[in-house]
Order: C-alpha cells, then structure tokens, then sequence
C-alpha cells in the first residue's frame, strides 16, 4: 500500500470522478500525487507486483510445503490473499533470470576446469595408450564446405547429403569455423540460460494441454489445468533459484568449506522434492484416489519429460546453427 499524501484535489486523475477518500469510487485509481520520487517508484513496483504486506510470504509458504493449495485456493475465488498465477511466475523468473545474469562466474569456471581435466586426462591416455584413444570431442570435426560441394558434385550417390543434411551442415560448419570449443560452449550456455524463459512459455501450454487430456472435460476447464501448471512450474524455478543462491554463496568461501557438505544436503533434499512435489499436488487438487493420481502422475511425468526433452533436443540445434 503507498504511503503517498492524498491530493487535496479531489477531482480523479483518471476518470474526473469526485473523490471523498483514498481511493475512487469509480475507477480504483488512488488519488496521490502523480510526481514521486524514484524511491517512491521501486516501492511502489515492488508492492504492486508482490501485494507486499503478507501476501507474498504466505503465496511462498505454500508455493514450497502445501502443493496445490495456491491453485484450489484461486479457482474458489479466494484471490486477494495471495499473488495472481502469472504475477506470481513472472516475479520468480525476474528474480531467477537476473540472479543468474549478475552470477554467472560458475558456469565460466566448470567450463575452464572440464577443459583442463579433459586435456590432463588426453595427455595420460596419449602416454599410457600411444594415440589409439584420445579424449576429444569429434562433434567439433567437420569436412570443409569446399570438400562437401566437391562430394555434391562429383561423389558417389550414397555419399551424397539431401537438402536439410547439406543446409544443417553449412550451418554448423560455419559455427565450427568462426569459433573454438571453448567459445561455441560459453555462448551455448548463455544463449541457453538467456532464452530459458522463452522454453518454459512454450512448454507450458502443451504442459496444461496434456492435463486437459487426462482429465474429465466436463469437470474440468483447460483454464483450470493452466492455473496448476503456473503453479507448478513457479514451484520449480522457485525451488532451483533456492538452490541457486545456497551453491553461490557456499561457492563464495571455496570449494573445501565445511558448508558444502550442507549444501550437497539441501541440493539433494531440493531436487527430491522437485521430483516428488507433482505427485501430492496432482493428487490433492484433482482428488482422485492414491492409486489412480499415482498411475496418471507417472504417465504425465513420463510423456511431458519426452516432450521436454524434444524441445531442448530443437533448441540445442537451433542455438547451435544461430551462433555467431
């Protein structure tokens, strides 16, 4: 709630309507002084995308320990008390995505050290084993464009690539020729995390989409199915930028601190209970039996995990023949 004087005017910024008190009878709008400060600004942003006050821990309370409990709650009308669905996902992925922007030292160092173990590990293969095995990553090897053309033209017909094979081709093969490994791993991660947003806003849809399916059509609405997946998605990036922040700060006193013991602990409790968190808020939000809810959550787990895996299967290659 702002804590703005009231204009002495009481004559609606908005609408022109008479206002007698705080707010307009006719259209809502607070009758404060427009002109604020920027402190007033950030305040004002925050309480408004979060409802501030209690709305926005209890809406996290019960994000994280009731599952389902936001969802039954809003679709029987009880939605002051807590953040709207789209709100609600759109703070934490504002929250998540700028955490990892401002903090991405991490993934910089696991690349640098994956390479040093894999050129250290390639050294002793070479001088245990001679050069029949070296740890190398083929996926970076490519004919040269002029040597594919030349094949097009005057290779054998078995050898021949057909049109998507030759177009996918010039396009890694112009990412592998502009970039070292090195570059085409670092701008793959940060395009990745970059564009999370924009995977999660397509799964989404076809994640409700697969609910509808299971579902009694007559019972339940596709709206109702979207309602859970905003919540059971906002649950997810809730739970990873949790993690997110203990790693980076036990991170911050070095790999050999007592407290990375205690931060394996909550990574491990944190996934198991991502994992297990759509069972009981698929089970008490539908209310079918144990049994049935257990069968359909497998299945549910079973076909979206194929369906994801086919989106970042596309994205990868499509991120990957996009880099520049």
């Amino acid at each position: 709630m702002s804590h703005s004087p009231i204009r002495k005017d009481k004559t609606c910024l908005n609408c022109r309507h008479v206002v007698e008190q705080k707010y307009c009878p006719n259209c809502g709008q607070e009758n404060t002084d427009s002109r604020k400060t920027f402190h007033h600004l950030f305040i004002h942003f925050f309480e408004d995308l979060t409802h501030y006050e209690n709305a926005f821990w209890k809406t996290i309370k019960n994000l994280l320990f009731k599952p389902s409990t936001l969802t039954k709650e809003y679709l029987s009308g009880k939605r002051l008390s807590y953040l709207a669905p789209v709100r609600l996902y759109i703070f934490i992925s504002f929250i998540t995505f700028l955490l990892i922007a401002i903090f991405p030292g991490k993934v910089s160092e696991d690349i640098n050290k994956s390479e040093k173990e894999l050129d250290t590990a390639e050294i002793i293969n070479q001088a245990n084993k001679g050069s029949e095995m070296k740890i190398s990553s083929k996926f970076f090897d490519f004919k040269s464009m002029k040597e594919i053309d030349s094949i097009q033209k005057y290779g054998k017909e078995d050898e021949k690539l057909s049109d998507f094979q030759y177009w996918a081709y010039e396009k890694v093969t112009n990412v592998t020729e502009h970039n070292t490994k090195k570059e085409i791993i670092e701008k793959f991660i940060e395009s990745f995390f970059h564009n999370i947003p924009k995977i999660l806003f397509v799964i989404m849809p076809f994640f409700a989409f697969f609910l509808w399916i299971f579902h009694s059509k007559k019972k339940w609405y596709y709206f109702d199915h979207g309602i859970f997946t905003l919540h059971y998605f906002s649950f997810l990036l809730l739970i990873f930028l949790i993690l997110f922040i203990v790693n980076r700060i036990v991170g911050l006193f070095g790999e050999d601190n007592p407290l990375t013991f205690l931060s394996n602990i909550i990574t491990f409790v944190g996934t198991l209970w991502m994992c297990y968190y759509f069972y009981p808020a698929h089970h008490r939000f539908y209310g079918e039996t144990r049994i049935v809810s257990f069968i359909k959550s497998v299945f549910l787990f079973f076909i979206n995990s194929l369906f994801i895996l086919f989106l970042l299967l596309f994205y990868i290659f499509y991120t990957f023949i996009n880099l520049h």
